[in-house]
């Protein structure tokens, strides 16, 4: 079955604060975005950062989730890709921490899909999680540390699924996007 990288390992400089613990759903964004991934994988791996301590105390004897503490996230994002790949064995999605409001929807089209990538869109947007074949782990790993996502996965082929979730496009990284994804919520356009 498929596993799931939460990546959770950023300064947050834009939001000021640890947006990670931010509330949505009645959780803090870290844990409502580990909620929606869990029904569809069989093991999530939260890569952590600058707020380790904050976020392993939050997921503690939790079963199901594996914290790893990437120590070299201030040399960026795919840093914490790596950190989580690293540790997966099976197919997997890359999902940022601060998306979380993914429908349940979206991750069964991704799982059903046939392309090595898988990437949702929403009225032709491109979002998140990422879904990637196992087979891709390795040359993922090979990449230099100051590489993207985006590039390593244009190099396959991408298959585009495209959604009805607006959700896949909700990214927090200011209190204002917050706030947006709070008004999102109260409208119940989320799921």
């Amino acid at each position: 079955m498929t596993e799931g990288i939460v990546l959770a390992g950023g300064h947050a400089s834009r939001a000021g604060t640890n947006k990670m613990m931010l509330p949505f759903r009645g959780r803090p964004l870290i844990a409502a975005a580990v909620d929606g991934l869990r029904p569809h994988v069989r093991r999530i791996v939260v890569v952590t950062g600058r707020y380790h301590d904050e976020i392993a105390a939050l997921f503690g004897e939790d079963p199901l989730v594996e914290v790893v503490k990437n120590d070299r996230y201030d040399e960026g994002m795919f840093t914490s890709v790596k950190a989580g790949v690293h540790v997966v064995t099976g197919d997997f999605f890359i999902l940022p921490g601060d998306i979380p409001a993914v429908g349940k929807k979206t991750y069964e089209a991704l799982l059903a899909g046939k392309g090595p990538v898988r990437v949702p869109l929403f009225e032709g947007k491109r979002g998140h999680p990422v879904f990637f074949r196992a087979l891709l782990k390795d040359s993922l790993l090979c990449m230099p540390n100051d590489a993207n996502l985006k590039a390593f996965r244009d190099r396959y082929r991408v298959e585009y699924i495209e959604t009805f979730d607006e959700g896949i496009l909700f990214d927090v990284d200011t209190l204002a996007d917050h706030e947006k994804l709070r008004r999102f919520e109260k409208r119940g356009e989320c799921s």
